[in-house]
């Protein structure tokens, strides 16, 4: 679907002459005195992550990507090929996800998990996770008596084998809230 490029906003997919999808991360109009507009674009490629800043008038247009979400479950990290297996809910198609697209996301996706996956015609180009999740203490270090400060962190490992900083009271077997974006324990989980 093309579109002026006044239209085009943030959070939009453009496909551009070089046939990457590019994900438009902030668009701010120019309008320099009596001259004509100008619209600069920082976008960022979904293949390899470089970003850029592009510059077109208001009469451009551009090519935007129809994306789907579709909701996958997490299967399996494959050793042999270092890609995490995720299988379509609804077709039950099966995709492998290199390490180097999924990111620091499989730190917060346990086995079995459902998360969605947002598609570009058959290709996937990103994983949405929700803002939290809910995850188990497997390991946490213990408390050193006399730390009763409430400020005061240690290290634990949840059940992905990611490690946090958690509050001296938290022990292993413990759901906590902890944050997609940052990595931050948010708190314990409600039961």
């Amino acid at each position: 679907m093309s579109r002026n490029a006044t239209e085009v906003r943030k959070g939009n997919v453009l496909i551009l002459d070089d046939g990457k999808l590019w994900a438009v991360t902030d668009r701010h109009h120019h309008t320099p005195g009596n001259l004509r507009s100008i619209i600069r674009l920082s976008i960022k490629c979904l293949d390899d992550g470089t970003a850029k800043q592009i510059r077109a008038s208001s009469a451009e247009s551009f090519e935007v990507a129809y994306l789907e979400r579709r909701k996958c479950q997490y299967l399996y990290n494959d050793t042999s090929t270092g890609a995490y297996v995720f299988m379509d809910q609804e077709d039950y198609e099966q995709y492998e996800l290199h390490k180097d697209f999924v990111g620091d996301a499989m730190n917060f996706v346990k086995e079995e998990q459902v998360v969605d996956v947002t598609f570009h015609e058959t290709t996937p180009v990103a994983i949405d996770l929700p803002p939290s999740v809910v995850l188990t203490i497997t390991h946490a270090d213990p408390a050193v008596k006399g730390n009763t400060v409430s400020n005061v962190f240690k290290k634990a490992i949840l059940e992905t084998g990611f490690e946090i900083k958690v509050p001296h009271h938290i022990a292993p077997g413990e759901t906590v809230k902890v944050s997609t974006t940052t990595g931050e324990f948010m708190g314990r989980a409600n039961d």
